[in-house]
């Protein structure tokens, strides 16, 4: 006696219970505006790169300090240089114009380094005008600091002999060194030459001949 076996009847209905069912996808939302904004910033920044890029290409030619000029010196052809820079739109001095900047002269104290904008530069010395004078100091080791340049300021002090009268004093408060000369083989002597007021000067030149005069530099007053 053969017995039959039926299949389950829910195995056809497999799929189609309550479990089967997909729960409803709504839509996406779509943001054109947000989407015109993310496009935008992407090309301006492209566009800002490229321009960065072309821009760091563009060089100009400009006059670069090397030595240490004073407020008040005449610019020489040894203190400047030429050099390419990167168009940043300061008004840098062109090298093309180094010849005016030969017969000009330094408003502030520049250091090494600088580049040269037209507010460096003056026709006209403060320095060297009317009622200033240049004197040459011949000083002997201890009259004078190590390191001392052009461009720097110094108190000339008159400092009296062992056979002389006197109390030291104080000649020049702040004078310019104009010029200074090879100290290569005499270390902290040599000889430098200043600015000073012309009123003082004589006596300057008196002191300095018998072997009177000494320096000290201010290097806050650059």
């Amino acid at each position: 006696m053969r017995t039959s076996e039926k299949p389950a009847a829910n195995a056809a209905a497999g799929l189609s219970g309550p479990a089967s069912r997909k729960l409803p996808v709504p839509p996406r939302e779509r943001k054109p505006a947000l989407a015109a904004l993310a496009v935008l910033l992407i090309l301006g920044g492209a566009l800002a790169t490229t321009l960065l890029v072309l821009r760091s290409g563009d060089r100009i030619s400009a006059i670069r300090v090397t030595q240490q000029i004073g407020a008040g010196q005449k610019f020489t052809q040894q203190a400047i240089e030429e050099v390419k820079i990167a168009d940043t739109g300061v008004e840098f001095v062109s090298w093309s114009q180094r010849a005016q900047v030969l017969e000009s002269f330094a408003t502030v104290t520049l250091l090494p380094g600088t580049l040269l904008t037209n507010q460096m530069g003056v026709r006209a010395s403060s320095e060297l005008g009317p009622g200033k004078a240049t004197v040459g100091l011949a000083l002997k080791p201890g009259q004078m600091p190590a390191g001392v340049q052009e461009g720097d300021r110094v108190q000339v002090i008159f400092v009296p002999s062992r056979s002389s009268q006197g109390e030291s004093r104080v000649l020049a408060a702040r004078a310019l060194v104009f010029a200074v000369g090879d100290r290569s083989r005499t270390g902290n002597s040599g000889q430098i030459t200043v600015v000073v007021d012309s009123a003082a000067a004589p006596e300057i030149v008196a002191s300095a001949s018998s072997g009177e005069i000494a320096v000290a530099e201010l290097p806050g007053e650059r």
